[in-house]
C-alpha cells in the first residue's frame, strides 16, 4: 500500500493514512506555507493550509505523504535536516511527479527516474 495505489484510486486516502499512523489536521498558515508534516511519538502528523483551495489541499497532501514514503522524516542527523529541506522539497515534488506520469505496465523503478531527471 503507497502513495501510487492512492493516486491511481485503488485505495482511501484514510488508508494510506492509517498504514502510514498519520493524521491531518487544516490550521491557518502563514500565506507562503503550504503544509508540513513531521513525526511526534510515533505518529506522522500532515498540517494543511486551511486557506488553500480544495485542490491545492489535495496536492499539498500528497506531497506531504510523499516526504512520509521517501522516508525523509527518519534522517540520522535531524540537525543537518535544515540543510537539506529544498533537496527533500525537490525530490516529494519529483517522486510524486513520477507517479502522475507512470502507469501501471511500466517498469522504471523510482530511483532510476530521479537519477535520470535530478537537474531537471
Amino acid at each position: 500500500m503507497n502513495l501510487y495505489n492512492l493516486i491511481y484510486g485503488e485505495i482511501s486516502q484514510q488508508d494510506l493514512l492509517n498504514n502510514y499512523n498519520a493524521t491531518i489536521t487544516y490550521e491557518v498558515l502563514p500565506e507562503s506555507i503550504k503544509g508540513c508534516v513531521f513525526n511526534y511519538k510515533g505518529i506522522n502528523n500532515i498540517m494543511i493550509n486551511k486557506n488553500l483551495s480544495y485542490y491545492m489541499k489535495r496536492k499539498t497532501i500528497i506531497h506531504e505523504l510523499a516526504h512520509i514514503e521517501l522516508n525523509q522524516l527518519n534522517q540520522s542527523n535531524k540537525d543537518l535536516i535544515a540543510l537539506k529541506i529544498n533537496k527533500y522539497e525537490d525530490e516529494a515534488d519529483k517522486y510524486v511527479n513520477f507517479l502522475l506520469h507512470c502507469s501501471k505496465n511500466e517498469k522504471i523503478e523510482w530511483w532510476e527516474y530521479y537519477e535520470k531527471n535530478r537537474n531537471n
